[in-house]
């Protein structure tokens, strides 16, 4: 059994709570200013930043901060920043393939940083596209399983879903990246509550690891995250329920 997605809609939930605290909110602005910068200021016709604006909302994000990281992006603002997006590659604890992407303003900083970070917790990292072939870039929407039922979903299927998979207590809809936005709408407008939903490189098969090299793992995302520069830390493991509880707590 899977313990991944679950995994993921803890970390959604955690991420709004840590949004208050406001580092959160600071990667959510960084990714709006990127997204603005290469492909334009409307969410519209720019699809990273309507995702992007729609991260930073479900985090409770003011408008105005919104807006200012728009302005940044395309230098309308007067303190215009100037972020790229760097992906790393590398393993992690128990064999596990793991992408980190982030945005930086400091390339060689945040290369050394990450570097130090997956050394220190039980990783290394690996050439440019050491890993990548193994995941897929698609959008992911997870909605929990005790409530709805696969046919309450066929809303999705019908706006252009790819598929639905139930993991554990939740249902994965997944999208190609294209048509993430159409199909979380209609769900939205169907009445079913989204517990998480995001762009991501979802893997193509997973590792299912045991408790210990599971608990690494998780120790080694977490730093990863904490990490300023670091906005999405992807990684090919399952972890089987069980394991999962005891390792929350």
């Amino acid at each position: 059994m899977s313990g991944h997605s679950k995994w993921a809609s803890i970390k959604h939930k955690k991420a709004v709570v840590d949004a208050r605290r406001g580092q959160h909110f600071t990667k959510l602005a960084r990714a709006i200013t990127v997204a603005a910068k290469e492909g334009g200021g409307d969410p519209t016709g720019n699809p990273g930043l309507g995702l992007a604006i729609q991260k930073a909302r479900d985090a409770s994000m003011p408008k105005d901060n919104i807006e200012r990281a728009i302005q940044k992006g395309t230098g309308a603002g007067v303190d215009a920043e100037s972020f790229d997006t760097v992906m790393y590659e590398g393993y992690g604890p128990g064999g596990v393939a793991i992408l980190i992407e982030a945005l930086t303003d400091n390339r060689n900083r945040t290369a050394a940083d990450v570097r130090h970070i997956v050394g220190k917790n039980g990783g290394n990292l690996g050439e440019p596209g050491s890993v990548a072939y193994l995941f897929e870039k698609q959008g992911v929407i997870i909605v929990d399983a005790e409530k709805y039922s696969e046919d309450d979903l066929i809303v999705a299927i019908d706006a252009g879903a790819q598929d639905i998979v139930l993991d554990e207590d939740v249902f994965e809809v997944i999208t190609s990246p294209a048509d993430f936005h159409v199909v979380r709408n209609a769900l939205a407008e169907a009445g079913i509550e989204i517990e998480s939903s995001d762009v991501t490189q979802r893997p193509k098969s997973r590792i299912l690891l045991d408790e210990d090299a599971a608990t690494k793992l998780m120790k080694l995302i977490d730093a990863l995250e904490e990490s300023d520069d670091v906005g999405a830390v992807y990684a090919n493991y399952d972890v089987d329920a069980d394991v999962l509880e005891r390792i929350l707590g």
